[in-house]
């Protein structure tokens, strides 16, 4: 290349970074090395793929997202070449990287080797991570239900490296009992998001003796107080008085149904005084106390 044509790709790199010559990508497109710099895109319309120039130079690209649809948008690297993030979960990178939600975006920088180094991004958190939100909708920058959705292992590769390396990965036909891990799916294709939606989260013992024998990612079920609003005395007889039950309470008092089947059709409860040990039955005067007074707040996790 000549003095002048360094000049220009200079002068070209200069107003690309100012976002003068660059008009808003909204179909599908290869960019040149002259493209890089600032590069506006809108997905609005439907699934969108940037490819990246070939990186045999040091280049910078900032690919920043202008719609808030549920459309992909995907940044490729050329054919053989990788974007290095997650480099924690696979050392050379991934061909693609995903550009979720209005105003998300990815700050590249070619190493003019074959490869784009992640150098910024609007949200840093790190994939895998679980968070509550005070709003329904999805802030961009990543962010998902971890809703058991059943995800393609070839549109999310990070995402199932991620759930491989977790230790909380169990098969589809383990995953009763254990909600809250990933699971291998369809063992070929797919795999499985954790679901964490109305359920608390109970930090996981890790040895330290409290909660010994559990597995990280298990449900475990609520613990049961007996209550009976129809005892007047200062003896309890049990967790349910058959003569004059006082069908209300339970949701005067907001508690939960007593659902005895979930128990095991071998349950009993202690009675204390007037009565013996007895098997619970699923009726509208029996209830336990299962949950505090809480607040319904969305869940989510990092899926890139």
């Amino acid at each position: 290349m000549s003095r002048s044509d360094d000049l220009a790709l200079i002068e070209s790199g200069m107003l690309s970074a100012r976002g003068v010559n660059n008009a808003v990508i909204r179909g599908s497109k290869v960019l040149t090395a002259q493209d890089t710099g600032f590069v506006l895109a809108d997905a609005s319309a439907g699934q969108l793929k940037i490819t990246l120039p070939i990186a045999n130079r040091p280049m910078d690209i900032r690919v920043q997202r202008l719609d808030n649809t549920a459309n992909r948008l995907l940044a490729y690297a050329a054919d053989g070449e990788r974007i290095k993030f997650h480099t924690h979960l696979r050392s050379e990178g991934y061909p693609f990287c995903m550009v979720l939600g209005g105003g998300d975006f990815w700050h590249l920088r070619s190493d003019g080797a074959g490869s784009w180094v992640l150098i910024d991004r609007l949200d840093k958190t790190a994939v895998g991570r679980i968070a509550y939100d005070a709003s329904t909708a999805l802030n961009p920058g990543g962010w998902g239900i971890p809703d058991a959705a059943l995800l393609n292992r070839a549109d999310w590769p990070w995402l199932w490296d991620y759930a491989q390396q977790s230790g909380m990965l169990v098969s589809e036909a383990g995953r009763t009992g254990m909600e809250g891990c990933w699971t291998s799916g369809d063992e070929s294709t797919l795999f499985r998001l954790p679901d964490l939606r109305g359920e608390f989260i109970r930090g996981f013992d890790e040895t330290r003796g409290l909660d010994v024998g559990r597995q990280p990612g298990a449900r475990q079920l609520g613990s049961v107080q007996v209550l009976d609003s129809t005892v007047q005395t200062g003896t309890v007889t049990g967790l349910y008085n058959p003569t004059t039950p006082e069908n209300e309470a339970a949701a005067r008092a907001g508690l939960d149904p007593m659902n005895v089947d979930e128990y095991g059709a071998g349950a009993t409860f202690i009675g204390i005084g007037g009565g013996s040990a007895g098997k619970a039955v699923n009726a509208p005067n029996n209830f336990g106390i299962t949950r505090p007074r809480n607040i319904a707040q969305p869940v989510r996790i990092k899926l890139i």
